[in-house]
């Protein structure tokens, strides 16, 4: 009896006809015993580097992972396709715990998957040593560098797993890793003799587009309406926002749950599940969700809250469209967002995790405001040059955006920020271009500069998106406290040799995202999708592990009515063949023959608050803004009204959103927070408004108190009236 090969196994178990560039020439690697570092994007086949010569390697593969959901998932794929896999971590039961480490004993797994914490304890690395292992695998390999964006410092032992299993072939598999990850990578796990294959980041099924952020929950219903029955995840910043937004999306009809680290573990495990059971459409999360998702009918996913960085954007997105076919990434963006994250990193005291955050942010800023192709930002982030000028996949490229000639508006910006010194912000150069009469702007005489107040043919808001796009163009250096500096290029263009093009598209567009096209029987392909569903119930596993989307539509192109014609879709193995081949057949024929539809096999292809009534009488709000103004102090009118300060500042905050007015210069000192605290939060006014408190409060996660909002709230409602 001759050896299984690569290629037969991939043919005869997997199901496939050829492997995906990069695969067999890794897998060739691994077989011959030689340590190689695999790049390749999510949807790429990273797993299929190691599960084929798990069958073929004489002795046990174990794979390391962090993301017991993952594991857990693709141990079930495994044992649809009859490979022997297992999975040992602490969600194990005990019973099966000790059945599984019976199975390892006796030789009888091909896949051994482990979480960390597990691999490390004393029973397993016993267990390991008495075993013959021949490969250790390391998912997400990534997390061993402290410069990527999910570093574990568990992962920085792995090479004390290397050294007990010297004769064991290590490979290593990441989605994201920027060159300075791969240096890391390889010098952590002890590559020496090491072979490294990098695919490249694009994911060209992927449509990226950006979408100025107004009103997020308007705008996610209405991308939501054309695609009621596809799953799909958003992602949000905060949990409040997670819950908020799932039960504004159930009110409208939607199956949608909620994920994030404040519900337990139990409620996490459902919700997961009903998503990867079809049970549900929409997964509305935190970034707690998704690493461990293997769902491949992802057909969209949606940014409600700019991401940390372009690692984690793209680890995010890559979760849609895994099975090859379009899907639509949407990313919502605002000024407030960046402001917002900018407060957190200023918390950070470790200088070096504040300085790799800062960078991070930056870069991902330009991803977001840059005016050409997206693929270009985002694959140079991940050292991958882009070549075409246009991927007719980014809102970019589609013509959705439109750039306008904004050379004049940077002179007035930059001409504001060398007659002010270069010495303040962004919020501070738009103050005077606005003509604000604060109280700072007053003291310095920048009442008094040639730029005071020419800059009132654009909104604060825009003005904001024009300072960042600036910074992206060079055009201004940004230093640690804030302050805006000029570059040589920025003389160019006060001198008018140079031009400045800018997005000015701050409302929502309708999106023009390519609509899924594929070339199958609709009426088939439900019809397949229902009885796939029931069978996945009935053997209580995803719908995905009987067979992907994308089988089923080649199912209902191709109409395969013979054995041989069923083994030609992607994804039927044998084991398949044999498991579920006979009914699919029989229900393909019955649907084509009434219709006179022959088996083309041999040819395949492929989502105000109302005015209350006036008695004529004078409102406490009134009262207090009124004694005020006159002289009283806040801590003197809590006194006489026997309040919280709190209150006192809330009935001015009324005072002035009722037609009241207030000076800064009346207000000063109100707030003790840092400056920079105090920006980050008022740009967070100007994004979600000042009616109500709760959404900036749950924007900063609850770490900005209600008492410091009030003070800020009249603050931000003083510079507005300025």
């Amino acid at each position: 009896m001759t050896s299984p090969t690569p290629k037969s196994i991939l043919n005869t178990v997997f199901g496939y006809a050829d492997f995906r560039p990069l695969q067999a020439q890794v897998i060739d690697q691994i077989v011959g015993n030689t340590d190689t570092l695999v790049i390749m994007p999510t949807g790429g086949g990273k797993s299929l580097c190691y599960q084929v010569p798990a069958l073929i390697l004489d002795g046990l593969t174990v794979v390391i992972s962090p993301l017991i959901a993952l594991m857990q998932d693709q141990v079930r794929q495994l044992h649809e396709l009859g490979i022997k896999a297992a999975t040992l971590n602490s969600m194990v039961m005990r019973d099966d715990y000790d059945k599984i480490v019976g199975q390892v004993v006796r030789g009888e797994l091909d896949l051994l998957y482990l979480a960390p914490e597990t691999l490390f304890t004393d029973r397993i690395l016993t267990l390991l040593s008495q075993q013959k292992v021949s490969c250790l695998a390391i998912d997400e390999a990534h997390c061993i560098s402290s410069w990527g964006h999910d570093f574990r410092p568990e992962y920085r032992r792995l090479v004390e797993v290397r050294q007990r299993f010297p004769n064991a072939v290590c490979v290593a598999l990441t989605a994201t890793a920027t060159p300075r990850v791969r240096e890391d990578i390889q010098s952590m796990l002890g590559f020496t003799q090491s072979s490294t294959f990098i695919d490249s980041f694009d994911r060209p099924n992927l449509m990226l587009d950006l979408q100025p952020k107004q009103s997020p929950t308007r705008q996610i219903t209405q991308f939501l309406a054309s695609r009621k029955d596809q799953s799909g995840i958003v992602y949000c910043f905060s949990r409040a926002q997670v819950d908020n937004l799932a039960t504004a999306l159930q009110d409208q009809g939607y199956t949608a749950l909620p994920y994030h680290a404040g519900l337990n573990d139990e409620v996490r495990r459902r919700n997961q599940e009903r998503f990867i059971r079809d049970d549900v459409q929409i997964m509305v999360a935190t970034i707690a969700f998704g690493m461990g998702i293997n769902k491949p009918d992802i057909r969209w996913v949606i940014h409600n809250d700019l991401p940390k960085n372009i690692e984690s954007y793209y680890q995010q997105v890559g979760r849609a469209g895994r099975d090859g076919l379009p899907a639509h990434c949407l990313l919502l963006f605002s000024y407030g967002d960046i402001v917002k994250q900018r407060h957190f990193i200023s918390e950070k005291t470790n200088p070096h995790e504040k300085q790799v955050a800062e960078s991070q942010l930056q870069q991902l800023v330009g991803f977001a405001e840059t005016i050409d192709c997206r693929r270009k930002p985002l694959l140079a982030y991940l050292g991958e040059v882009y070549e075409p000028e246009n991927c007719s996949q980014c809102d970019n490229c589609t013509g959705t955006k439109e750039v306008e000639d904004v050379t004049v508006a940077a002179q007035k910006f930059l001409s504001c920020v060398y007659r002010t010194e270069q010495r303040f912000g962004a919020v501070y150069v738009i103050d005077v271009l606005l003509g604000s009469r604060g109280q700072k702007i007053l003291q310095n005489q920048h009442d008094q500069l040639s730029t005071y107040g020419i800059g009132k043919d654009y909104t604060k808001k825009q003005w904001q998106h024009l300072a960042n796009q600036f910074q992206q163009a060079g055009l201004l250096r940004r230093n640690e406290h804030g302050s805006l500096g000029l570059t040589d290029k920025a003389m160019l263009v006060l001198k008018s040799q140079e031009k400045v093009q800018a997005r000015m598209d701050l409302m929502p567009s309708a999106s023009k995202s390519k609509a899924i096209d594929l070339n199958y029987d609709t009426a088939l392909f439900d019809a397949l999708r229902a009885y796939r569903k029931q069978l996945a119930d009935e053997m209580n596993v995803p719908p995905y592990a009987v067979f992907a989307d994308k089988a089923l539509a080649e199912m209902a192109t191709l109409f395969p009515q013979t054995e041989a014609g069923f083994l030609a879709i992607n994804g039927v193995g044998q084991h398949k063949l044999k498991k579920y081949g006979a009914d699919f057949i029989e229900r393909i024929r019955a649907y084509c023959e009434p219709r006179d539809l022959s088996d083309k096999t041999a040819t395949r292809q492929q989502r105000q608050a109302t005015p209350r009534k006036d008695n004529g009488q004078k409102k406490r709000h009134e009262i207090v803004g009124d004694a005020f103004k006159n002289g009283m102090s806040i801590a003197e009118l809590a006194s006489e009204w026997q309040v919280k300060h709190s209150t006192i500042v809330a009935h001015l905050s009324k005072y002035m959103q009722s037609g009241g007015e207030l000076t800064s210069a009346e207000i000063e000192g109100i707030c003790s927070l840092t400056q920079d605290t105090q920006d980050a939060v008022l740009a967070a006014f100007e994004v979600e408004g000042a009616e109500a408190l709760r959404p900036v409060y749950e924007a900063f996660d609850g770490q900005i108190s209600y008492d410091d909002l009030h003070k800020l709230r009249l603050i931000y409602l003083c510079r507005q009236t300025a």
